[in-house]
């Protein structure tokens, strides 16, 4: 099957690992990524793409939608997969399916667009391809019920997903060790939702934490905490990092994003795929996915949470017990990838 997947592009774990996803599954895929529209050597010109790609207007975002339009026409795709389409006009879509009537155009999006808190514009041009796709992925079950109450045709859920090349047990050499070792670490952005305080009790129980995320949203409320401001600066850790980082702990803690009104995240499989115990927020939803005690464990509170990382790291046959019954389960029910995009392309050719 010819499949056009199209983008940003920026990050291998998202349209490029759909791609290579696709391609293994033994299709013909073809790829347009928006990032390479937006920049510039030129410092006067990246300020007017920087604008362009933010508030989605101008002639390199409109350039962008025709190239768009140009490419399907010439490869003549089955499948046109557009991955969280915010620069993707419905005037395109639909001037794609009156010139492409037998291919089928699949919408996915891995944020909320119905949460608030995002800028009024992100999302103007996604909402108006909702009733036009011929199907879109949520990310999360109450956005199907989203979906169809604003006319979406028809909706599946996708959940995210672990990607075996990068997301798998490695081994720390002496430096990865000195870099990356510790009891407990959270990987993530920041979020005013409590997350700093629980993070705070961790170290307060005497447990050695690392933090990892974007520092322009860390360091400053690091530095502002007496408890936890020993760990500034953060850095990002991306691909073989990122793994480090999770394997170098004993147990991997997990939050959700209450801007998008997550109830499971991304690092929910990552987490286990790499053989470290995942300790998580709880949610009826992830809870539906491990089995509690035996293949990652929850929290409600602080306390709770600094309960089990007690149990857990006192009792290192247990932790390594839970840590590879999440590893069984998240390969047994196939939350990698290649099992994902199976299933989207499962729906291809359904009404």
């Amino acid at each position: 099957m010819k499949i056009l997947v199209v983008g940003d592009g920026h990050s291998a774990i998202h349209e490029v690992a759909v791609v290579a996803a696709f391609k293994k599954l033994g299709h013909e895929v073809e790829s347009l990524y928006w990032q390479d529209y937006f920049k510039s050597r030129n410092p006067i010109g990246q300020l007017w793409l920087r604008a362009q790609n933010k508030f989605l207007i101008g002639p390199t975002f409109n350039k962008l939608n025709r190239d768009l339009i140009r490419k399907a026409v010439q490869f003549e795709p089955k499948l046109i997969f557009i991955y969280r389409g915010t620069h993707i006009t419905a005037r395109t879509i639909l001037t794609l399916k009156q010139a492409l009537p037998s291919s089928e155009i699949f919408g996915y999006n891995n944020d909320d667009p119905f949460a608030a808190g995002h800028p009024p514009w992100l999302w103007r041009y996604f909402m108006k391809c909702v009733p036009i796709y011929d199907l879109v992925f949520a990310y999360r079950k109450h956005n199907l019920h989203d979906l169809i109450k604003f006319g979406a045709k028809r909706v599946e859920l996708l959940r995210s997903w672990f990607v075996p090349e990068i997301n798998h047990s490695v081994s720390l050499s002496g430096q990865d060790k000195s870099n990356y070792e510790c009891d407990v670490v959270f990987i993530g952005h920041y979020e005013n939702d409590g997350r700093l305080q629980y993070l705070e009790e961790v170290v307060r129980a005497g447990y050695r934490l690392r933090i990892f995320g974007p520092p322009y949203e860390w360091n400053k409320l690091l530095l502002q905490s007496e408890t936890l401001k020993y760990l500034s600066p953060v850095h990002l850790v991306w691909n073989a990092d990122y793994s480090k980082a999770i394997c170098g702990a004993k147990i991997a803690l997990c939050f959700f994003s209450k801007l998008n009104r997550d109830t499971y995240t991304r690092r929910c499989f990552e987490i286990p795929a790499t053989g470290t115990m995942l300790l998580s927020e709880y949610s009826d939803d992830i809870a539906s996915l491990y089995a509690a005690g035996k293949e990652a464990d929850f929290f409600k509170s602080k306390q709770e949470m600094i309960n089990k990382l007690r149990i857990y790291l006192e009792d290192s046959n247990l932790r390594r017990k839970v840590a590879e019954g999440g590893y069984q389960r998240v390969i047994k029910d196939g939350h990698d990838i290649m099992s994902r995009m199976a299933k989207v392309v499962e729906q291809v050719g359904r009404k």
